[in-house]
């Protein structure tokens, strides 16, 4: 069975929105200043050498026009070669591959694909589809990669509503800009004390 691994680049406050996205977000690329390369290895060490991508459709179309044009490199020649499996309602538009669509109902989409066999999934920037997935108990773990700033706006981690969640700190490191990495495993629902 697959272990699905969310990996979120988030504000101190819990943004992770990056781009306009047909909106009025004042910060776009927020977070291009506090990189460095010992950041670019812990990130690309977070995702693993091989893995496949779950994706919403926005973070699919945006990444479609994007990372297929890089040069070169280990983090665009992994995220090119991954199966991207897409909550979508458009499958047929899907040409960044090799692509699947998730099927009408994504949760049930979700644990197919984490029930074949194949690498590790890797969910980044679909904020809608991350609390879908701690809401169904379908994740396995939560990487955070949080800045050192504070944007007052934008796309949070979770949706407010997204059931309570109990994780355990598995492995935390820091780069030399501020940025720190943080891995947890999902422990199951938050128990009141």
């Amino acid at each position: 069975m697959r272990r699905l691994k969310i990996i979120e680049h988030v504000s101190l406050d819990g943004v992770v929105q990056h781009s306009v996205d047909g909106d009025d977000f004042p910060y776009p690329n927020w977070n291009v200043p506090f990189r460095t390369p010992e950041g670019r290895d812990a990130v690309l060490a977070m995702h693993g050498e091989r893995f496949d991508l779950l994706l919403g459709r926005r973070t699919y179309d945006l990444w479609a026009r994007f990372w297929p044009t890089v040069p070169a490199n280990p983090m665009a020649d992994r995220l090119n070669a991954a199966t991207k499996f897409v909550a979508t309602h458009r499958p047929e538009t899907l040409h960044w591959g090799p692509a699947e669509p998730l099927g009408p109902d994504v949760a049930e989409g979700v644990r197919r694909v984490k029930a074949d066999d194949g690498p590790d999934l890797v969910l980044c920037g679909s904020s809608t589809l991350t609390s879908t997935l701690l809401e169904q108990g379908l994740a396995d773990e939560v990487v955070l990669i949080v800045y050192p700033v504070v944007l007052g706006t934008g796309k949070r981690f979770v949706a407010e509503g997204t059931p309570a969640r109990s994780l355990e700190l598995a492995e935390t490191q820091t780069t030399p800009s501020g940025v720190v990495l943080t891995r947890y495993q999902l422990a199951g629902p938050l128990t009141a004390a």
